[in-house]
Formats: C-alpha cells, sequence, structure tokens
C-alpha cells in the first residue's frame, strides 16, 4: 500500500509542475513590452520635464471633446491626462485603463485633487482593455501603442467598445525620434497605425501637429 501512495503522490507532484510550466508560458503569450515596476514607471511618467513636454491641455484641446462625452484613456499610467480629460467632458466619464493597479492611488490622488467625480479605473489586459461598457466615444492612447505585443489583438477587442461614431486618438514616437529606435518591435510609425486600424475599419481623419519626434492622428470609422 505504500508504494502505491508514493507513486501517486509523485504523479501529482509531476501534474503540478506541468501545469505551472503551463500557466507560465501562456502568460507570455501576450505581454506589455519595455515593462518595468510601478515605483521605476512613477519615476519616469512624473518626472517634471516630462510632463511639460506632454502638452496635456493643448492635447485635450485638439480632441474636440463634447461635455457628455464617454473617454479611455488607455494605458493612464500616473493620470498625467486624466486631470484635463475629466475637466473636458465633465458631464460624462473617464475611464482610466491600466494592467497594473498599483497605478490606481496616484491616479485617482491627481483626480481628487481636482475635483473630479467622473474619473473611473479599469484593469485592463493584454489583449483587451477590458472596458466596463460598450459605450466609448474616444478612445485616446499616448506613448502605449508601442509598448502592446499583440496590437491587432488589442485593436480588435477595442473596436468593440466604441460607439458608431466614435474616434481613436494616437500619439506615438516618430521611429526615427523614438528612445527605442534600435528595437524595431517598439517601434509603430504613423503608417503601421493606419494600416493597423484600417483592419477594424477605422481610417485616419486629422493629423496634429503637436510635437516635433511624435505622431498625432485621430481616427474615426469609415462612413462616419
Amino acid at each position: 500500500m505504500i508504494r502505491p501512495a508514493i507513486a501517486y503522490a509523485a504523479r501529482a507532484v509531476h501534474l503540478a509542475a506541468l501545469l505551472i510550466i503551463v500557466l507560465v508560458l501562456g502568460s507570455t503569450v501576450a505581454a506589455q513590452l519595455a515593462s518595468r515596476p510601478v515605483s521605476e514607471w512613477e519615476k519616469v511618467l512624473d518626472a517634471p520635464e516630462r510632463l511639460t513636454g506632454l502638452r496635456a491641455d493643448a492635447v485635450v484641446d485638439a480632441l474636440k471633446l463634447e461635455p457628455e462625452d464617454v473617454v479611455a484613456d488607455l494605458g493612464a499610467g500616473t493620470g498625467p491626462f486624466v486631470v484635463p480629460l475629466g475637466k473636458a467632458v465633465s458631464a460624462g466619464t473617464v475611464y482610466a485603463v491600466e494592467i497594473d493597479e498599483e497605478f490606481f492611488p496616484r491616479i485617482r490622488q491627481r483626480a481628487d485633487a481636482a475635483g473630479l467625480a467622473n474619473v473611473r479605473t479599469v484593469v485592463g489586459g493584454f489583449t483587451d482593455p477590458r472596458l466596463p461598457a460598450r459605450d466609448v466615444d474616444v478612445a485616446f492612447m499616448h506613448d502605449v501603442l508601442h509598448h502592446i505585443e499583440d496590437r491587432a489583438a488589442y485593436v480588435r477587442a477595442l473596436a468593440t467598445y466604441l460607439k458608431p461614431a466614435a474616434r481613436i486618438a494616437i500619439i506615438d514616437y516618430d521611429p526615427a525620434r523614438s528612445p527605442h529606435r534600435d528595437e524595431p518591435a517598439m517601434l509603430v510609425s504613423l503608417k503601421q497605425a493606419q494600416a493597423l486600424l484600417r483592419e477594424v475599419g477605422f481610417t485616419s481623419v486629422e493629423e496634429v501637429a503637436l510635437f516635433d519626434d511624435k505622431w498625432f492622428a485621430i481616427f474615426r470609422r469609415s462612413g462616419h
């Protein structure tokens, strides 16, 4: 009786080890490129010179938002766009989407300091923003698209949360000026983004000239 029990225990350990391997391998199917701990990200994202260079108020002005709009700030980070977006959609909602909940206290701190009650934090996924409703008027990405590994899957999922006349606004680095120019996987040109979004029925309708090192484009569904 002892030997069968030992054999059973050994098989159980083996199966558990296999399950762990499967889970680990499965978690690498899609990921965030150039990921790092939130404590490190905060130092980079909230650096004063970076915040000045974001030109957040000018960016939000260019979006031409309506007070009732629902905006998804995808990859919100520490939330530098949350306050201007929240003020612009005073009767609407801002979904601040991040894959790491450790960003949320900083986002809420910013929203609370500005007296905003229309900001909702959302835990997104690597291939799906997991928005709480399919009511988004504007999806906004700043310095985010190049961090998404499976971009095609992400934009397919994103499109399902958008209203028929919704817009997608993207700001990302010009590959020639990008700090990641030696990392091809982390480069996304405007032409590449246009091809990517064309696959889900969106075409670029406006290019905004605000930055020397980044492109800023606004996309809308064809026919809207």
